[in-house]
C-alpha cells in the first residue's frame, strides 16, 4: 500500500472565512493574449504549488536550456475547498486566504504565466466538512456546485478545474455517503458550463472510481488524470488515451532525482503524455528538475530568480 499524497496544510484553510459562491454572469478580466511558447517536444508537465507557502510565479522561472521552452505546460493552484454550509445544507466553494490572494491578484499571479503559454487551473479538495464531490443528492445540487466552479473560472481567467477528492470526511455534519450519481452528474455539468476549459482528475478518493451512472461514463469529459502516490508509478484507472495519463508522480525536492529520472525514462519509453510534479517552491530546483526534463525532452532546465 503506498502511502498517500503530500504534506498540505489545513489549518489555515480551516480557520479562515469561507466565500460565497460566485455569480455565474461574472467576466474574466484575462489581460493580453498569450505568447506562443518556444516549441517542446514531448509529454505534458503538470506542477502543483501549494500557495499556502509559495508563488505560482515559481512555475514560470523553469526553461529548457535547448530551445528555451517552458518546463511546465500546467500550473495548478493548490487549493480551493469544497466546504459545508450548515445552514442551508449545501455544498460551497471555498477560498482560504492565500488562494484568495493568488486569484484577487491574477494580473500579476496568473497573467504573467499564461502570457507565457502556461495554463492554470484550480484545484478543488476536500475541507473536512463532509461535502465532497461524490455525495451531492441530487442533479440539481451537483449542478449548482458546478456553476459556482465555472462562475470562478470566469471571473478570474483560469484555463479549468482540478478535481481531488481527499479529506472530504463524507458523513460529517450529517452529510450523505458517496453515490452512484453525484460525480457524473457535478462533471458532466461542468464541462457543458466550460466545454473548452481544463478538467482534470487527480486519481484517489470515491470520486475517482464513480465514472459511470445511468448509462453515462465522463471518463472522456476529462483532460488529464494522474496517479496520486509521489515517487511511485501507478496508471489512472480511468478511460483515456495515453496522452492524457501520468503515471509518473513525484514531489520537486522530496522525490529522489534518480527516483525522478527513471519515472521519467518510463514515461516516455512506455508512450504516455503527462509528468506530475508537486510542490514546486521558491528554491532554485533546477537540478531537481532537469533529473527529469533530460529524460522527457532531452534537456536540462534553466531556473531564472
Amino acid at each position: 500500500m503506498f502511502t498517500p499524497v503530500r504534506s498540505r496544510i489545513r489549518t489555515a484553510a480551516l480557520a479562515l472565512s469561507a466565500i460565497t459562491a460566485l455569480a455565474l454572469g461574472a467576466t474574466a478580466t484575462t489581460g493580453a493574449a498569450a505568447a506562443p511558447a518556444p516549441a517542446k517536444q514531448g509529454p505534458t508537465s503538470v506542477a502543483y504549488v501549494e500557495v499556502n507557502n509559495n508563488s505560482m510565479l515559481n512555475v514560470g522561472k523553469y526553461t529548457l536550456v535547448n530551445g528555451g521552452g517552458n518546463v511546465f505546460d500546467v500550473a495548478v493552484i493548490f487549493a480551493a475547498n469544497i466546504n459545508y454550509n450548515t445552514g442551508t445544507k449545501a455544498a460551497t466553494l471555498y477560498f482560504n486566504e492565500n488562494v484568495q490572494r493568488v486569484l484577487d491578484n491574477a494580473a500579476t499571479q496568473i497573467r504573467p504565466l499564461q502570457q507565457k503559454g502556461i495554463k492554470v487551473v484550480l484545484s478543488v479538495l476536500g475541507n473536512h466538512q463532509g461535502a465532497g464531490f461524490a455525495n451531492f443528492p441530487s442533479q440539481q445540487a451537483a449542478s449548482t456546485f458546478a456553476k459556482q466552479l465555472s462562475g470562478t473560472v470566469a471571473k478570474y481567467g483560469l484555463d479549468g478545474i482540478d478535481f481531488d477528492d481527499e479529506y472530504a470526511d463524507y458523513g460529517n455534519n450529517g452529510t450523505g455517503q458517496p453515490n452512484a450519481s453525484s460525480f457524473v452528474y457535478l462533471v458532466s455539468a461542468l464541462r457543458a458550463n466550460m466545454p473548452d476549459k481544463i478538467i482534470s482528475l487527480y486519481n484517489i478518493g470515491p470520486a475517482a472510481s464513480r465514472l459511470s451512472y445511468g448509462g453515462v461514463d465522463v471518463s472522456s469529459k476529462f483532460d488529464y488524470a494522474w496517479n496520486p502516490y509521489y515517487g511511485t508509478w501507478q496508471v489512472p484507472g480511468i478511460a483515456l488515451p495515453k496522452s492524457k495519463l501520468s503515471p509518473a508522480a513525484v514531489e520537486i525536492g522530496g522525490t529522489s532525482q534518480s527516483t525522478a529520472a527513471n519515472l521519467a525514462r518510463r514515461t516516455v519509453s512506455e508512450g504516455y503524455g503527462v509528468y506530475l510534479t508537486y510542490n514546486l517552491d521558491g528554491a532554485d530546483r533546477s537540478a531537481d528538475v532537469s533529473a527529469f526534463t533530460r529524460e522527457l525532452y532531452g534537456s536540462d532546465a534553466h531556473y531564472t530568480p
